[in-house]
């Protein structure tokens, strides 16, 4: 399955670290936490925790934490389809196609349910065609893109002229919730809004860098389950994050990189979950600094399943050819899954937006 195009989306309203904790401590939340739970969203929101900005659907996004579940599964409603297409437009631009060419439509999310799925909204915002295959993939977590990839290699292997969409979109500020938890805390410190859109068919490019996705590779683990998920609380989702994670994740993702054959792998593109977990796995992967990562969680923060795409987007515009990319991307289940990316052409391609 070879890469056509490759485009991202986030939205307009964006915030510094201290520009939401300004927000939350003039807020009635002030009042309603212990102290030591604003010391600390205090000490995450104004120190170096990696992110400098994050990107939100609403600018007004103190109100999240007091909406009911009706006014937040409205805001999923009608941003993420929303969010998604952009990105998944701007991948078609990218790849010279209209939406009429596309033959399946695959999705990921976590961050709120539809029934039709995204992908009826999405088919519909672009006009494709109603012969295409579309599939929804949810409740995978964070690690969500690189399933989605797997289940979309399935198609072009079955139908090698097939031109498959995959999109990760997550409003992940329709998930936040806010308690004295310490996991929860740090959530509403780390999560952001995106979407990543890719293009891919059986035929690589004729005249440049083409990459070949596959050793798709996958571990879970039932028995950390209860460390990072969702949970429901009053209706709404509640995210459970352990301080364990970083190094259930940067275990996980080591023995995944061992029987990847690291040897051939120029580079690793890893899910930027936060400062620690990237610190963790990266003293579990000497001689990779996971700087792409490191920059899209600087400028974004950690938007859930669409991040390591954002992380592949970053390498494609910023770095030479040098060997094969290793993709991996964590989160709940506790699952950990990888795809390796070779390149089979000489030329880097223009097809990225």
């Amino acid at each position: 399955m070879f890469l056509q195009s490759l485009a991202t989306a986030v939205p307009n309203a964006s915030f510094t670290q201290p520009e939401c904790w300004d927000m939350l401590r003039n807020s009635r939340f002030a009042d309603d936490l212990q102290p030591r739970s604003m010391a600390i969203l205090r000490k995450v929101l104004t120190g170096d925790n990696g992110i400098e900005r994050r990107q939100f659907v609403t600018s007004d996004i103190e109100r999240v934490f007091d909406q009911d579940v009706d006014a937040l599964n409205a805001t999923f409603h009608r941003e993420a389809p929303r969010l998604a297409t952009r990105a998944l437009r701007d991948a078609l631009d990218a790849a010279g196609l209209r939406a009429g060419d596309l033959d399946a439509l695959l999705v990921c999310t976590c961050t709120g349910y539809l029934c039709p799925g995204l992908t009826s909204y999405i088919a519909e915002n672009l006009n494709m065609r109603t012969d295409a295959f579309l599939q929804d993939l949810v409740g995978l977590g964070c690690g969500a893109a690189i399933p989605t990839l797997r289940a979309a290699e399935h198609i072009v292997a079955a139908h090698p002229e097939a031109r498959v969409a995959t999109v990760a979109v997550e409003i992940c500020s329709a998930a936040f919730y806010l308690d004295d938890d310490p996991g929860v805390l740090i959530s509403a410190c780390l999560f952001s809004d995106g979407a990543a859109a890719a293009i891919w068919n059986g035929r690589p490019h004729a005249d440049r860098l083409s990459l070949r996705a596959g050793a798709f590779q996958t571990r879970h683990l039932p028995a950390d389950r209860e460390l990072l998920r969702f949970e429901t609380r009053q209706g709404k989702l509640r995210n459970k994050l352990a301080k364990t994670v970083p190094e259930k994740a940067a275990a996980a993702v080591a023995a995944l990189f061992a029987e990847a054959g690291p040897d051939s792998i120029g580079n690793v593109l890893a899910h930027p979950g936060g400062r620690d977990v990237l610190l963790a796995v990266g003293e579990r992967l000497p001689g990779h600094a996971l700087a792409e990562s490191r920059r899209v969680l600087r400028r974004h923060g950690n938007m859930s399943s669409p991040s390591v795409l954002f992380a592949l987007k970053e390498h494609l515009e910023t770095a030479a050819p040098n060997g094969d990319l290793w993709l991996v991307a964590f989160g709940a289940g506790f699952s950990c899954h990888a795809c390796r990316l070779e390149s089979v052409h000489s030329r880097l391609s223009a097809c990225f937006r």
